[in-house]
């Protein structure tokens, strides 16, 4: 019995910093936010009990349904596009004979870029007279404006993001590939299966587990950019890239509501925490 005892006590003792770290950084502050999002507590420290008003505020508030859609929008464009661009820089560098760690590398420079210059650079690309435009001009396409219309600004915002954090979940992806025995692929050659199918049957099954992982963090990912849209958008045009986290910035930072401010958190917690059951639920069920 105190074996069966000491070997639990043991891998507790080993995560016991971090579980520390987490409570302290995650939990208590997120307890903390739903406590203050029940207040109308202010920048000078004075706050009273609101109940639900925050919440019932949030209903009859069109900016915040309208931020709510705008995020659900662009997290439906980055996701899927920065899961192709994953998987298949991961299926080229686990294919490739020569210079792995040399491409691996310029792969993941990107993910190390400050969010702030990724901004700035993107943003003088996508400018009227910036090097996207002029490459367009070329071929006798007049200038787009990227980020002054409201139907391409989200796409152009899911680039960036996709070209900034993509590097991240491609090392995750090829870890797995990595992971697949060589043999089962082998046999599946010898009795005939062509990429496509080696690639569906074996490759994808198996990887299964790091995908559902990286579609995870990319989704939290997603709701919570905020660095491209401040440096490049502003929210603009028109709050066409006005996400529930600038709103959340704007009401906590720009008007001193934190109470409000807290709100929006919360409610952005909670569609976080759903659609990550809801890709779990759909995930179990495809495995199954």
């Amino acid at each position: 019995m105190r074996q069966r005892l000491r070997d639990p006590m043991t891998g507790l003792l080993f995560v016991l910093p971090m579980l520390v770290l987490f409570v302290i950084f995650r939990f208590v502050p997120t307890l903390g936010a739903a406590g203050m999002s029940l207040t109308d507590y202010k920048v000078s420290g004075e706050w009273s009990f609101v109940g639900v008003d925050n919440y019932a505020r949030l209903l009859d508030d069109p900016l915040f349904l309208a931020s709510l859609r705008t995020t659900l929008l662009y997290v439906a464009v980055y996701v899927p596009l920065t899961m192709l661009v994953s998987l298949g820089t991961a299926l080229m560098l686990n294919a490739a004979i020569y210079a792995k760690g040399l491409f691996r590398g310029m792969l993941f420079l990107p993910y190390v870029t400050s969010f702030v210059l990724a901004g700035v650079i993107w943003r003088w690309i996508y400018e009227f007279d910036g090097l996207l435009n002029g490459l367009l001009a070329k071929v006798d396409l007049g200038p787009v404006g990227f980020l002054e219309q409201s139907s391409l600004v989200l796409p152009a915002l899911a680039v960036v993001s996709v070209w900034k954090g993509f590097g991240y979940s491609m090392l995750i992806l090829l870890a797995g590939l990595k992971s697949i025995p060589g043999s089962y692929l082998e046999a599946a050659r010898v009795d005939g299966a062509n990429a496509w199918q080696r690639f569906r049957r074996i490759t994808l099954p198996l990887l299964r587990p790091a995908l559902f992982f990286v579609l995870i963090i990319e989704t939290i990912g997603a709701f919570q950019t905020f660095d491209t849209i401040y440096v490049m958008t502003g929210g603009g045009p028109a709050r066409a890239s006005y996400t529930l986290i600038y709103g959340l910035y704007e009401q906590g930072f720009k008007f001193f509501d934190f109470g409000y401010a807290a709100t929006l958190g919360m409610v952005l917690f909670a569609v976080v925490l759903v659609v990550s059951l809801i890709q779990r639920r759909l995930l179990d069920r495809g495995t199954s």
